[in-house]
């Protein structure tokens, strides 16, 4: 199961007991806009939201290892991140 709400993360809006995954991609330390995409731990695809204007996204999704496809103008990145229920894995991605 999982959930994508487009635009910038706000901590206050994260409710008790959701699986989290949030970050922020970079190139070069600065934001970058684009999409990111969530893919199951066999790769398969399973959801995709746009970056806000700052790099941010935000994914809810059930426990599990994932990873994070950063998709933006010439370039893209993959990172790994293990979800726990009910937590929070922030994450950060520079390509």
């Amino acid at each position: 199961m999982c959930g994508a709400k487009a635009g910038g993360p706000d901590a206050s809006t994260i409710k008790p007991g959701e699986t989290t995954i949030q970050g922020q991609v970079t190139r070069d330390g600065e934001p970058v806009t684009g999409y990111v995409r969530l893919l199951d731990s066999t790769g398969e695809f399973t959801a995709e939201v746009p970056t806000s204007a700052t790099g941010q996204f935000r994914f809810y999704a059930a426990e599990g290892t994932w990873t994070l496809r950063a998709l933006v103008p010439g370039g893209t990145a993959d990172r790994t991140v293990v979800a726990q229920q009910g937590g929070l894995a922030e994450v950060a991605i520079a390509v």
